[in-house]
C-alpha cells in the first residue's frame, strides 16, 4: 500500500489476506496466557526441580482446569523443559517380588545417603518413609549416624505415628547392629533385610532417594549442616503436603493419608 499506492481491498487481494483479518486487533499470547504463566511461576518458584507433569498435577490440585497442552505450550515458552539424560539400565538377573502393604503405617523403609558440603566435608542422611502411604517421616542429617541414633529416631517416630509391623532395610552395619536388632525384638517389629546387592528389593527408598537427590541435595550448594537441615525440613513439608505422587493417584501423601483416615472413620461409624 505504501509503495504501490494500492487500496486496502486490492492490497489484501494481492497477498490473499481477508480484509476481516486486516481490521481484527491482534491478541498477544503473553496477555492471553498471563494467568497460566503466573500460576506456573508460582509453582516453579517453590519447586524449581519439578518437571512438567508434576507442575500440571499441582495446578490441578490448586483448582486450575487448563488443558495440559496449553500449560505445556506456556511451559516450553518459559524454557522450563530442560533436557534430561536417562541412564541405560541392565535388566536385573535375580529379582525378588516386593510386597507393599495397601494400608498406611504398616511397613516403613529406611536407607542412607551421602553428600558433601561446599568445603568438602562429608555428611550422611537417614531417610525413613512409609511405604504404604509414601509419606516421608524423617531425614536425619549428620556426619555420623550410628545404630543408637537410628534407634532414638525410631522411638520418636513410634511415639508420633505408632508402631509399624515391619521395617525394610539393607545390610548396612547400622542395621546389623545389636542395638537395632534388640530394639526390633523388644518392640515386636520385624526387620526385613533385602538380599545383598539387590537395591531393587527396597524400591520405595531408592525412588525416594532419587527424588530427594534431584530436588534437594543437587539443587543447592550447602555451606553448613544447619543449612542442610533447614532446607531439608522445608523440602519434607512440601513433599508430603504439596508434591503429587503418581502411585497415589497424583495426590500428595498427606492428602492420601487424610482420605484413608476419613474412610476408616466412616467405616467404623457405619459398622454396628
Amino acid at each position: 500500500m505504501a509503495h504501490w499506492g494500492l487500496s486496502k481491498a486490492r492490497a489484501c487481494a494481492a497477498v490473499h489476506l481477508a480484509r476481516s483479518s486486516w481490521y481484527r486487533p491482534g491478541r498477544g499470547t503473553d496477555r492471553q496466557d498471563r494467568d497460566v504463566l503466573e500460576a506456573l511461576n508460582g509453582v516453579v518458584e517453590q519447586h524449581p526441580r519439578w518437571g512438567f507433569w508434576m507442575c500440571d498435577h499441582r495446578l490441578r490440585l490448586l483448582g486450575q482446569a487448563w488443558h495440559h497442552k496449553r500449560v505445556y505450550r506456556v511451559y516450553k515458552a518459559m524454557k522450563l523443559n530442560l533436557p534430561r539424560r536417562a541412564k541405560r539400565r541392565l535388566p536385573h538377573r535375580v529379582q525378588q517380588p516386593m510386597a507393599v502393604a495397601a494400608r498406611a503405617n504398616a511397613e516403613w523403609s529406611m536407607d542412607f545417603m551421602a553428600d558433601t558440603l561446599y568445603q568438602g566435608r562429608r555428611f550422611r542422611t537417614l531417610n525413613i518413609l512409609d511405604e504404604g502411604g509414601r509419606e516421608a517421616f524423617a531425614i536425619v542429617i549428620d556426619t555420623s549416624i550410628p545404630g543408637t541414633r537410628v534407634v532414638r529416631t525410631l522411638e520418636r517416630l513410634v511415639e508420633w505415628r505408632g508402631k509399624p509391623d515391619a521395617i525394610r532395610v539393607d545390610n548396612g552395619p547400622e542395621y546389623l547392629s545389636q542395638v537395632l536388632t534388640a530394639w526390633g525384638q523388644a518392640q515386636g517389629v520385624t526387620l526385613r533385610y533385602i538380599q545383598p546387592g539387590q537395591p531393587n528389593q527396597n524400591a520405595s527408598s531408592e525412588r525416594f532417594n532419587r527424588t530427594f537427590r534431584h530436588e534437594g541435595l543437587d539443587a543447592y550448594v550447602f555451606e553448613s549442616l544447619r543449612q542442610v537441615r533447614e532446607i531439608t525440613r522445608h523440602w519434607i513439608t512440601a513433599y508430603n503436603a504439596d508434591r503429587p505422587h503418581y502411585s497415589l493417584g497424583s495426590i500428595p501423601p498427606a492428602m492420601f493419608r487424610r482420605q484413608v483416615e476419613h474412610a476408616r472413620h466412616s467405616t467404623l461409624e457405619v459398622s454396628p
